[in-house]
């Protein structure tokens, strides 16, 4: 049975949550509401219990309950604010925390499925309209209101979406985060550093911010996630990080592990020299300028193609300043990769967002346009798992480092 964390915040539309209440235990879900101080002025908790069966909360320091808020966000294969006025929207945003639905929200590893409904100026508001991107931005996904008549008269968008269509979200949603459970998956990701010296490397401008959103999403889909990083990392129980800085330990904890992997995304940029003969002591300026004579780096993704098992799924990425589809093709077919992610080295480097094209040996699968790094993780992993093998029947669990 699924489980369903059904958040309410004051608006005339709170009616309408408690039909979709009624929807979710009809087709089989365990639902728990909690409501917020101005929601109870809308509906009674009470209409919730009775059609959930499951108690409605309020008050996020009920007697004998002292951990409510973590209990509830580690219950739910889901979470759904139903409605969402403008003022959650902005505190969910700014991540504040200050009742019980708030703290569960922060809580919570749970997909989140938000259903705004306000009047047509508010929804249009430049304010609500950021605290939207920014939700979008972090993976929450943000059911557009409808056009329609409004509780104050007027007609324009802000009515809250019909509750078929939430549903249909929710287990969306539901879907996205089973989808790869059980898949060991790594994603490597920054840019490597090759010292000089012990205050000095060679490096590049690679943030690790794709990486990071791409293992982010992975874990958020169900998957045992290994994120071999030279940068810091997000934090989710699913991915066990690895921190690493030369590309020498970056092949190091990717070979080694690459037998038990379904998938290996090497997003990381992994410098193709490094110094022959660093340094042990700090580089004196007044020696002069030094002579640094450089080598070759391990080509990790060529090797990992070389080594892996036939049914790892191998993803490249190709950062280029020109002619990047024809670059792109090129390292596909001499790196031995199922897919490779082309983009533009100059605005994606250090950015928020990104555009990419993904090729195969077939052709281009997919154009995904500018948008933020973070929903476009979700992009690729709707493509990428549709790549991977088939898990064998009664797959083990099996974190990885075990």
């Amino acid at each position: 049975m699924r489980t369903a964390l059904l958040g309410v915040t004051g608006g005339i539309a709170a009616y309408k949550a408690a039909e979709l209440a009624s929807l979710l235990r009809k087709r089989g879900w365990e639902t728990h509401t909690v409501l917020t101080a101005n929601a109870t002025r809308f509906i009674a908790p009470l209409t919730f219990e009775g059609l959930t069966h499951q108690p409605a909360r309020v008050d996020a320091f009920a007697p004998g309950e002292p951990i409510l808020h973590i209990d509830l966000a580690r219950k739910a294969d889901v979470v759904a604010i139903v409605p969402a006025s403008a003022d959650f929207l902005a505190k969910m945003s700014c991540g504040l925390a200050d009742d019980l639905l708030s703290t569960v929200i922060l809580a919570t590893t749970a997909p989140v499925v938000v259903a705004p409904a306000m009047n047509t100026e508010m929804w249009r508001n430049p304010a609500t309209q950021d605290n939207v991107a920014r939700l979008r931005s972090r993976g929450i996904d943000v059911v557009q209101p409808e056009d329609g008549e409004l509780a104050c008269g007027e007609v324009g968008e802000g009515r809250l979406a019909s509750i078929e269509t939430i549903y249909a979200h929710l287990e969306a949603a539901c879907g996205r985060a089973r989808q790869l459970s059980g898949r060991r998956i790594m994603v490597t990701a920054g840019g490597t550093r090759e010292p000089i010296d012990p205050v000095r490397y060679i490096g590049n401008r690679s943030s690790g911010k794709m990486g990071h959103a791409l293992a982010l999403e992975a874990a958020r889909r169900g998957a045992q996630v290994s994120l071999v990083t030279t940068t810091g990392a997000p934090s989710h129980p699913g991915i066990q990080v690895i921190p690493v800085e030369t590309a020498a330990q970056m092949a190091s904890a990717v070979l080694d592990r690459l037998d038990s992997l379904d998938a290996l995304i090497m997003a990381a940029a992994v410098a193709d020299w490094r110094p022959v003969r660093p340094s042990p002591s700090k580089l004196k300026k007044s020696t002069g300028a030094p002579e640094v004579a450089l080598e070759p780096t391990m080509d990790v993704l060529a090797e990992a193609g070389r080594r892996r098992r036939p049914d790892t799924l191998l993803v490249g990425f190709a950062a280029e300043t020109d002619d990047l589809l024809a670059h792109a093709r090129s390292k596909l077919e001499a790196k031995n990769v199922d897919l490779i992610v082309a983009n533009d080295a100059a605005s994606a480097m250090e950015a928020d967002d990104n555009a990419v094209v993904i090729l195969d040996r077939n052709g281009v699968v997919a154009d995904l346009p500018l948008q933020a790094k973070t929903r476009l993780a979700a992009g690729l992993w709707d493509i990428l798992a549709s790549r991977l093998s088939p898990a064998p029947e009664g797959q083990a669990h099996v974190r990885l480092g075990s």
